[in-house]
């Protein structure tokens, strides 16, 4: 019988490996990861596969549509396995937590710049950055105030 994973790799024109499913295994479970993060989880269950397999299994997927590469300013790239939808991400400025969070209005505003240079354009990608809930908390307990901290990033 035939897993999901099989079934959309095989959709997406890609052919069935071990390392694929390992890493499609990994991001279900974790997303908003970086390269070696997978690579050491897809190790536990697949201890052969390289750092570059796993960069060769992401840049497949990625160009097969089944995940997608963000790239958070100050950081390393990121994947996850959501895509073909219009959504964003939130990221904490101390800790580095990412969390999706829907478009803001319509069904993709974003997608009609005001002056497009002659471009089409098919994506978006908007990164909003701030504390997350447990950053805040761990400042408050510090005693160093949050207004400080997101005052200095954003529109400063």
């Amino acid at each position: 019988m035939e897993t999901t994973w099989e079934h959309r790799l095989r959709n997406a024109g890609l052919r069935v490996t071990r390392p694929r499913l390992s890493v499609l295994d990994v991001l279900a479970g974790h997303p908003h990861v970086d390269a070696d993060t997978i690579a050491t989880a897809a190790r536990a269950v697949h201890p052969s596969i390289s750092p570059q397999a796993v960069y060769g299994v992401l840049k497949a997927l990625v160009g097969g549509g089944l995940a997608r590469r963000i790239e958070p300013a100050g950081g390393p790239a990121l994947y996850e396995l959501r895509v073909g939808d219009n959504h964003h991400h939130l990221v904490c400025r101390e800790c580095g937590a990412v969390a999706d969070v829907d478009c803001a209005v319509g069904a993709a505003p974003c997608l009609t710049p005001s002056a497009a240079a002659g471009f089409v354009v098919d994506e978006a990608e908007v990164v909003f950055w701030g504390l997350c809930a447990d950053c805040q908390v761990a400042r408050r307990q510090h005693g160093y105030g949050t207004a400080t901290a997101i005052g200095e990033g954003v529109g400063a």
